[in-house]
C-alpha cells in the first residue's frame, strides 16, 4: 500500500476551515519525534507512545484521525500494537464507526493480537455485517491467536444477529473447553443467542448454569419465556428476583409490561407500574408507551390516557398504540378523532398508524372511512400499503359482505397474499355463510401449505351453519388423515396476583364443584332473562338438547362463573381467550351483564369485547 501523504490523505478534498485545523493536529503528531521509533531511546520512546496515543483519544473528527494515521504509517509507529489498537478502536467503534477503514488499518497491522481482533469483532457485533465478525473470528484461531471471555461475547453477539446455532455451538463447545463459563457476561450472551435460535431449553439451562445471575441474566431469562410462549411463567420471576435481593430494572419492567399485555394481566401490570413509580423510570418514554399498550391490551382505556394524557413527548409510537387500543377496544370513531388530533399535533403517521385506523374502520364497519383513509396512506403521506393494511381492507369488505370485492382486491394487491390475507376472507365468508369462496381460500391456504385447524374449523362452521353435514364428515375425515388437532379454547382470568386457566368441560380447577354449581344457576337466572343457546355455534351433528349441553360449558362460561363466585358484587370481571368467542358465549356475557350489574371484558383473538347493561362494545359485529 502506497503511504500516505501527512499533509494529503486520501480523501475527498477538504475545505480550507479543515485543512488548518488538520494542519494543526500534523504539527503536533511531527512534534512529537523526527526520527524512526525504533531508533530512539526506549524512555523516549514511551513518553511518545503515551502522547500520541492521547493524541489518537482526544481527536474529535475523523479526518483528523486519518492525518494522524498517514504520519503513523510513516514513521513506523502503527507497529505499535497499542498504538495501532487505540487507532483501531476510535474509526472502528461508534461514534465514528468506519468499518471499511477500520480493515484498512486492520490489514496493515503485521501480526495482529487479540485486541486488534476484538476491537474488529466487537465493532461487526453492531453492524449490519455481523457475518464478517465470525469470520474474522476463524481467522484469529487459525492464527493461533487465543481466544478469551471478552472476545468470545462480541463473537456470540454477532451470531446473535445472524442467528446461527450451528456458529454458536461451536463457540459454547470452545467456551466449556477454555473455561470460561465463570463469566456472566459471556453466558448471558449465550443466552442471547440460544434464543434468537428459538432454542430455549438450550437459554434456560445456560441460565441454571451460571454462578453469578445480575439483572441482566435475569432479563434474558425472561425474555426467553416471554418468546416461548411462557408469559406466565416470566411474570413470576419478578417476585423470585426481589425474594434475592436482585432488584429489576427498567428493561426488566419494559419485558414484564409485554408479558402483561399478552396475558392481559391488568393486576400485575399495575403492581409494575408501581414499582417503576417507585424507581424512578415513568419518565422512560419507551416504558410509557409500553404502559399505554398494557393498558389497552388488558382492555382498561382509563389508565392508557391518563398515561397517554401525562406524556409531554408523544411520538409517532405513542399516538399509534392509543390509536390502535382505542380501535381494537370497540372504539372506532375516538382511533379516528385521535388520528386527527395527531395531524393537528404534527406528528407524521407511519405504517403502523395506518394499520390502526384502518382496524378501527374494519372494527366498526366504516367502509367509507376505510377506503378514504387507505387512498389517503398512499396519496398524501406516500406510504405503500404493506400486508397488514390489505388484511384490514380485506377484514372491512368480508364483515360488511363485499366478499367479492375483497377477492379482487386480493387479486391486484402490490404484494403477495400470505395466509392471514386468505384467513380474513375465510373468516368473512364464514359471517356471510359464502361456502363456496370459503372453500377457494381454504385451497388458496393449502397451496401455501400454511393452512392451521382453525381454518378447517371455520369450514365446519359454514357447512354446519348451512346443514351439509356431508361435507362436515368429509372435512372431519379429513383432519383425521391429515392429523390436524385443533387448538382447545382456553381462557384466563386473573384473580389476587394468580392467573386461573379453564378449557371447555375443565375438571382441574380446584374449586371445580363450586364453579360448576355457580354456572348452572347462572344458567337458570339467564334463561329467565330470556337467554336461549345459540346451537349454531356447536359444529357437531346432535339433537338440539344434546348441543346446548355441549355450549354449556365453554371455557369463557366457566371463566365468568368463578369471576362471579369470587369477586364482590359490582367488580369487573375480565377474561382473556385463544381463540375467537362464539355467538352463543357472546350472547350469554351480554345478557349477563345486565342480569348481574357486571360489567364484563373478553379478548379474544382478534379484539375486546366490553359487555355492559346488555350491550357489547362491538355491537355485535366482529
Amino acid at each position: 500500500m502506497r503511504p500516505f501523504s501527512a499533509h494529503h490523505p486520501p480523501l475527498s478534498p477538504l475545505n480550507t476551515h479543515h485543512h488548518l485545523s488538520l494542519s494543526s493536529f500534523a504539527t503536533q503528531a511531527l512534534q512529537l519525534h523526527h526520527s524512526p521509533p525504533f531508533s530512539e531511546s526506549p524512555p523516549k520512546k514511551y513518553q511518545t507512545e503515551i502522547k500520541l496515543i492521547s493524541l489518537i483519544k482526544s481527536t474529535p473528527h475523523k479526518p483528523h484521525l486519518l492525518q494522524i494515521h498517514a504520519h503513523l504509517i510513516r514513521t513506523s509507529f502503527l507497529r505499535d500494537p497499542t498504538i495501532s489498537f487505540t487507532l483501531l478502536t476510535r474509526l472502528a467503534l461508534p461514534p465514528l464507526r468506519d468499518l471499511r477503514y477500520s480493515r484498512q488499518i486492520f490489514a496493515q497491522i503485521p501480526t495482529p493480537n487479540i485486541s486488534h481482533y476484538s476491537a474488529m469483532i466487537r465493532a461487526h457485533s453492531v453492524s449490519n455485517d455481523p457475518t464478517q465478525g465470525f469470520y474474522l473470528y476463524r481467522e484469529m484461531l487459525r492464527r493461533c491467536v487465543r481466544s478469551d471471555p471478552v472476545v468470545s461475547s462480541f463473537v456470540t453477539k454477532c451470531l446473535v444477529k445472524i442467528p446461527s446455532l450451528f456458529g454458536g455451538l461451536q463457540i459454547h463447545a470452545r467456551v466449556l473447553r477454555d473455561g470460561y463459563r465463570l463469566d456472566s457476561l459471556l453466558m448471558t450472551t449465550l443466552m442471547e443467542l440460544y434464543s434468537s435460535c428459538e432454542r430455549f431449553s438450550d437459554a434456560c439451562k445456560v441460565f441454571d448454569e451460571m454462578s453469578d445471575r445480575d439483572t441482566v441474566a435475569w432479563n434474558v431469562l425472561i425474555s426467553c419465556y416471554s418468546r416461548n410462549g411462557r408469559s406466565k411463567d416470566a411474570l413470576g420471576i419478578f417476585d423470585v428476583m426481589r425474594s434475592l435481593r436482585c432488584e429489576p430494572d427498567d428493561v426488566t419492567c419494559l419485558l414484564l409490561l409485554q408479558a402483561c399485555a399478552n396475558l392481559g394481566t391488568l393486576e400485575f401490570g399495575e403492581r409494575v407500574h408501581e414499582y417503576l413509580i417507585e424507581r424512578g423510570y415513568e419518565d422512560s418514554h419507551n416504558l410509557c408507551n409500553t404502559l399505554v399498550k398494557m393498558y389497552t391490551k388488558c382492555g382498561c382505556l382509563e389508565k392508557a390516557y391518563q398515561v397517554f394524557k401525562s406524556m409531554s413527548n408523544k411520538d409517532v409510537v405513542t399516538w399509534s398504540a392509543m390509536i390502535s387500543g382505542l380501535a381494537s377496544n370497540g372504539h372506532g370513531r375516538d382511533a379516528l378523532e385521535a388520528f386527527g388530533e395527531m395531524q393537528k399535533m404534527g406528528v407524521a403517521p407511519d405504517d403502523h398508524t395506518f394499520t390502526g385506523v384502518l382496524s378501527a374502520c374494519s372494527h366498526c364497519g366504516l367502509l367509507d372511512e376505510g377506503r378514504m383513509f387507505f387512498d389517503l396512506m398512499k396519496k398524501k403521506y406516500g406510504i405503500a400499503p404493506n400486508i397488514h393494511h390489505y388484511g384490514c381492507m380485506v377484514d372491512l369488505m368480508g364483515r360488511v359482505g363485499l366478499l367479492d370485492d375483497a377477492y379482487k382486491l386480493i387479486a391486484n394487491m402490490r404484494v403477495k397474499p400470505d395466509a392471514t390475507i386468505w384467513r380474513t376472507l375465510l373468516g368473512g365468508c364464514r359471517i356471510h355463510g359464502c361456502v363456496d369462496l370459503g372453500e377457494r381460500a381454504i385451497e388458496h391456504l393449502i397451496e401455501l401449505k400454511a393452512q392451521e385447524a382453525g381454518d378447517y374449523v371455520l369450514l365446519l362452521n359454514m357447512y354446519s351453519s348451512a346443514g351439509n353435514w356431508e361435507k362436515v364428515i368429509e372435512v372431519r375425515k379429513l383432519m383425521k388423515e391429515k392429523g390436524i388437532i385443533t387448538t382447545p379454547g382456553c381462557s384466563t382470568m386473573e384473580l389476587n396476583g394468580g392467573l386461573h386457566e379453564f378449557i371447555a368441560d375443565d375438571i382441574s380447577h380446584p374449586r371445580k364443584h363450586e364453579i360448576y354449581e355457580m354456572l348452572d344457576e347462572i344458567g337458570k337466572q339467564l334463561k329467565i332473562a330470556g337467554y336461549v343457546a345459540e346451537i349454531t355455534s356447536e359444529m357437531h351433528n346432535l339433537d338440539p338438547e344434546e348441543k346446548q349441553t355441549r355450549l354449556t360449558y365453554h371455557s369463557e362460561k366457566l371463566a365468568i362463573a368463578f369471576g362471579v363466585l369470587s369477586t364482590p358484587p359490582g367488580r369487573t370481571i375480565r377474561v382473556a381467550k385463544n381463540l375467537r368467542t362464539c355467538v352463543d358465549c357472546h350472547n350469554f356475557a351480554k345478557i349477563l351483564s345486565s342480569v348481574y350489574n357486571r360489567e364484563v371484558i373478553i379478548r379474544d383473538r382478534s379484539r375486546f369485547h366490553h359487555f355492559r347493561d346488555g350491550h357489547c362494545s362491538c355491537k355485535d359485529y366482529w
